[in-house]
């Protein structure tokens, strides 16, 4: 990750990535590198990245496929159940964001689950890095691994209520928030009424 002196570094977090019930294929947003989510459900994921190596790099087991998230190229309603771990902080615009969003809600069925992990930005640290680092110890599938997340500081600031109303705007309902120090975990369920919704 190069000189630590380049970046501000938060203090770990130890999470634990609990099973997910799910009928059916999973989609995992950023399922690339460190494949968090395919480690859990192996075969039963389909991990897409917009970035090949990082597909590579991840553990055998899911599906993968190299895809922009922000135009997924799936069929609607394909999907019971899709995550992000830690992959919407990448995005850099709100507006690629909601495109990402509003895709994962189109592929998912009604009544399926979106499954949020991400980084709380909304109160900036004083400091003149211009990158940031999550520091994780999680703990998948009764095994133990440690790694970092880094990008650089969003324009605006990036909390619960930010992503919460972010998913609202495209039919998500807010089902479930748990926070873990400057991390947390965010549970969105596509209603079945909310197909007649627009697009944003």
């Amino acid at each position: 990750m190069g000189n630590e002196n380049q970046f501000y570094l938060f203090s770990p977090v130890a999470i634990e990535v609990k099973d997910l019930r799910s009928e059916g294929w999973i989609l995992d947003i950023g399922g690339g590198g460190e494949g968090v989510i395919g480690r859990l459900k192996s075969r039963d994921v389909v991990a897409i990245d917009c970035r090949r190596d990082e597909l590579e790099e991840a553990a055998v087991g899911p599906l993968k496929i190299v895809m922009d998230a922000r135009d997924l190229q799936f069929l609607d309603n394909t999907f019971s159940t899709a995550t992000a771990f830690f992959s919407l902080m990448y995005l850099k615009t709100r507006e690629d964001q909601q495109k990402v969003l509003h895709e994962v809600w189109r592929v998912l069925q009604p009544g399926g689950y979106l499954h949020v992990w991400d980084v709380d930005l909304s109160e900036r640290p004083e400091t003149d890095k211009e990158v940031y680092v999550v520091q994780l110890r999680y703990t998948v599938g009764g095994v133990k691994k440690e790694t970092g997340y880094g990008s650089q500081w969003p324009e605006e600031k990036r909390g619960i209520d930010y992503y919460v109303k972010l998913a609202e705007l495209v039919g998500f309902r807010h089902v479930q928030t748990e926070t873990n120090s400057h991390t947390f975990y965010l549970l969105f369920r596509k209603e079945a009424q909310a197909d007649t919704l627009s697009n944003p």
